[in-house]
C-alpha cells in the first residue's frame, strides 16, 4: 500500500513539473512599417467598401431578379392572405404541432343566399 502511494505521489509530481511552464514578457513590440498613413488610408476605405470578401452573397449587393409570376395574380393573393383571419397560425407553435380545432376553418358555410 505504501508503494501504491508513492508512485501514485511521483506520478502526481511529474505530472505537475511537466505542466509548469512560465512564459516570458518580451516588453512592447515595435512596429516597424514602411508604409504611411496616407499610404494606407485609400486602401483602408477601398476594404470597407469591398465588403466581406469571405461571405456567400453579402457583399454582391442588388442581385438581378426576373420574376415569372403575374402582377395581378400576386396582388389578388396578397389581398386574400391579409383578409385571411387563420393565415397567421402556425401548427408549430400548438401542442404536438396540432391546431386546436377552435382555430381551424369551418368545413361548412354559414352564409345564406338570398333566394330568388
Amino acid at each position: 500500500m505504501n508503494a501504491s502511494k508513492i508512485l501514485a505521489a511521483a506520478a502526481l509530481s511529474l505530472l505537475a513539473a511537466a505542466g509548469v511552464h512560465a512564459e516570458t514578457y518580451d516588453g512592447v513590440h515595435v512596429v516597424n512599417s514602411s508604409v504611411t498613413r496616407a499610404e494606407v488610408a485609400p486602401q483602408a476605405v477601398a476594404a470597407a467598401r469591398a465588403g466581406n470578401e469571405y461571405s456567400d452573397a453579402s457583399g454582391a449587393g442588388a442581385q438581378a431578379f426576373t420574376s415569372t409570376a403575374n402582377r395581378a395574380t400576386v396582388q389578388a393573393e396578397a389581398v386574400a392572405k391579409a383578409h385571411d383571419p387563420f393565415a397567421s397560425l402556425d401548427r408549430r407553435a400548438f401542442y404536438r404541432d396540432e391546431v386546436p380545432a377552435a382555430y381551424k376553418k369551418p368545413s361548412v358555410s354559414f352564409t345564406r343566399q338570398a333566394g330568388l
